[in-house]
């Protein structure tokens, strides 16, 4: 019967990520994929994370299985890095948390959630977003548009854009943005605009979806939920999908989580029964290790202070290379100003480098970054590789 079935594309993104493998050119780059990559080239297990494991380890007696949601104790630090330590959300305890697989998995259940409760709503999402956003919400049956967000260089945010976009939505209909670092471009409200953000979306009474995925990785862990906080400060219903796949260096543990915040301790709860049904249809509970390791750094405020000094070499690494390149580009092809990539945060920049050249730094440079306006993730940059990276990207403009 599978004799029938079409061959599916590869994926936009993963598939570049296997194309890389199978280029044998010794000196190839990948800036496509989303993994970020020390000044060696590899993506390391952190030090807290294997201080954290090795504690697991020596402790751990049970393989059974977790609650629906997950383990409280992670639950609880997710709620507190999300709005900070004693926030009133939390005691009063309008907020639940589900861990999940991933970001993509936080994603997946409240997609089924809203599907199966809010089946009229549209789900709108940024122009452009993470390739896979709107793939999520349609394969559960949702309706997806875009509201305007990229400005017409490709440079900045159009914010007057933006807001008219927002302010055109139906009630009830779910808007999904991005806390920090936007997936592809790094391009991200400043807290002002956040504020008339929040505002919009109250007044008009939308429903907001709030992707997390990149928490510190920006201006760091309270700055970067500047955004989040002032959407709840609202008094709306939020949605919140977190990932620590980033933050933690845990991609292959997939640990992510979904927050809801609701108005009251009991909404919270019928939330989170809701949100229990659609997780026993699909994976029926989270897999252990990984959440356990983000509570157990979380919990400890040692292993906590380490991570963090982690993070924020990881965050600085990132904009050195952002310097780095513009610094570089700037000798090599001076009429050409590269200088706004300085200026967006995360792992990734939009290049603006066209299809085309995308296309010719692949097939004649073996440098790999994503098409469509020529998403780069910048910390798949080194020392090492700038040079190649900086010709090569010179030989194609």
């Amino acid at each position: 019967m599978f004799d029938l079935l079409p061959l599916a594309p590869p994926d936009a993104i993963l598939g570049l990520g296997e194309a890389f493998k199978n280029d044998p050119n010794p000196n190839k780059i990948n800036l496509s994929v989303g993994v970020y990559k020390d000044e060696q080239g590899n993506t390391p297990v952190l030090a807290s994370i294997k201080e954290a494991e090795r504690r697991l380890l020596e402790k751990e007696k049970s393989k059974g299985y977790l609650a629906i949601e997950g383990l409280a104790d992670y639950g609880q630090q997710v709620q507190e890095m999300l709005f900070g330590a004693g926030h009133p959300i939390l005691k009063d305890k309008r907020a639940v948390t589900a861990q999940t697989p991933g970001g993509t998995g936080s994603l997946r259940v409240a997609a089924d959630l809203l599907r199966k409760h809010f089946a009229a709503a549209k789900v709108w999402v940024s122009k452009p977003t993470w390739a896979n956003h709107q793939a999520i919400f349609q394969a559960a049956g949702q309706l997806t548009d875009v509201y305007t967000y990229l400005d017409s260089t490709g440079k900045g945010l159009d914010f007057d854009g933006m807001i008219a976009s927002l302010e055109k939505l139906p009630a009830g209909d779910i808007v999904l943005l991005h806390a920090c670092c936007h997936n592809p471009t790094g391009i991200d409200p400043t807290p002002e605009q956040w504020k008339k953000i929040a505002a919009v979306i109250k007044d008009k009474k939308l429903l907001p979806i709030v992707d997390f995925a990149y928490q510190g990785f920006g201006d760091g862990l309270e700055e970067d939920a500047v955004g989040l906080r002032e959407i709840a400060a609202t008094g709306v219903d939020v949605l919140v999908c977190s990932s620590f796949s980033k933050n933690f260096g845990l991609y292959g543990e997939r640990v992510g989580a979904l927050t809801l915040v609701t108005n009251t301790a009991e909404a919270a709860q019928r939330a989170l029964s809701q949100v229990r049904i659609s997780i026993r249809c699909n994976y029926s509970n989270p897999p252990t290790h990984g959440g356990a390791l983000v509570a157990g750094v979380l919990n400890d405020a040692a292993l906590r202070k380490q991570w963090e000094g982690e993070l924020a070499a990881m965050r600085n690494r990132i904009n050195k290379m952002r310097h780095l390149f513009v610094d570089t580009m700037k000798k090599l092809k001076p009429e050409k100003d590269f200088s706004f990539l300085i200026s967006q945060k995360g792992m990734f920049s939009y290049s603006g480098l066209t299809n085309m050249q995308v296309d010719e730094l692949k097939t004649k440079h073996a440098v790999y970054v994503v098409g469509n306006g020529g998403r780069i993730n910048v910390a798949g940059m080194t020392e090492e590789n700038m040079p190649k990276l900086c010709a090569a990207i010179t030989a194609v403009l």
